[in-house]
């Protein structure tokens, strides 16, 4: 097992609901390929470095987690297919 860090993006107007749904779904995919939670981090409404698809402010949340680089590669693929998330970036985390 890795650790792992995704940042996900949201529609700024995203209320709770939409938040905990994207949410609740990272957590069963890496509870589903034996990986644990273990910190979801909501840093809410900020600016965008620059525009993405004419929006200028986003809904950021950070999850880290810890998972095989198989569950990485499907939650990449529910993060691609869910219409919620703005954009996304998976990253491992190094060991300290």
């Amino acid at each position: 097992m890795r650790e792992y860090e995704v940042m996900f993006i949201l529609d700024p107007e995203a209320d709770e609901s939409v938040v905990s749904g994207v949410a609740d779904r990272i957590t069963g995919v890496v509870s589903a390929a034996g990986g644990s939670i273990s910190n979801i981090d909501r840093w809410g409404k900020r600016r965008l470095a620059y525009p993405l698809d004419k929006r200028t402010e986003g809904y950021y949340v950070v999850v880290d987690f810890t998972a095989g680089p198989d569950s990485v590669a499907e939650l990449e693929r529910v993060l691609r297919l869910a219409d919620e998330v703005v954009r996304f970036k998976v990253v491992r985390r190094a060991a300290a």
